[in-house]
């Protein structure tokens, strides 16, 4: 392969001219998923930093805007939906509560608890960082074709079926 194809073919030929038993026939589609995932999660980051958004308080807004209305949630089940302690949630809530994106309020169903719900503010910074952060995940792929982006979702759909 010598020193053409792309970082990884570079990569992938260095390992097996090095140590070849480290090399599976997952080593390269797992070596891209991580680039690939890294430059997902740095443009995010990118959009969220001109939004003044952490990338937990995108989690928690975005998660609660996509319940539907009213948009609220209980802490428990915020918590659940994005893999984060009750105490990392909590945290998150309370920079939100403090910025005036959400709101805790009693629990309708439960006189004890609470919930999590989006103010208009909220609502409104959500839907703006959900729609930065998809159109630069889109700019990552321009220029390749539709069906070339389907193929790979329908591989690796194909990959969480085992």
């Amino acid at each position: 392969m010598g020193e053409s194809g792309d970082l990884v073919d570079r990569l992938i030929a260095s390992w097996q001219r090095e140590l070849p038993e480290v090399l599976y026939p997952t080593s390269e589609l797992a070596k891209r998923v991580m680039i690939l995932a890294a430059e997902l999660n740095e443009a995010t980051r990118r959009v969220l930093r001109d939004l003044g958004l952490t990338t937990a308080e995108f989690d928690v807004i975005v998660s609660l805007r996509r319940s539907g209305a009213p948009y609220r949630q209980k802490p428990s089940d915020l918590s659940r939906s994005l893999l984060l302690s009750s105490g990392g949630t909590s945290n998150v809530t309370n920079q939100l509560v403090r910025r005036g994106l959400v709101v805790r309020e009693p629990d309708p169903d439960d006189g004890r608890g609470t919930q999590i719900r989006l103010t208009d503010e909220g609502k409104t910074l959500a839907e703006r960082a959900v729609q930065a952060s998809a159109a630069a995940h889109h700019e990552l792929w321009a220029g390749i074709p539709d069906e070339t982006v389907k193929q790979a979702s329908a591989a690796l759909r194909e990959l969480f079926r085992t």
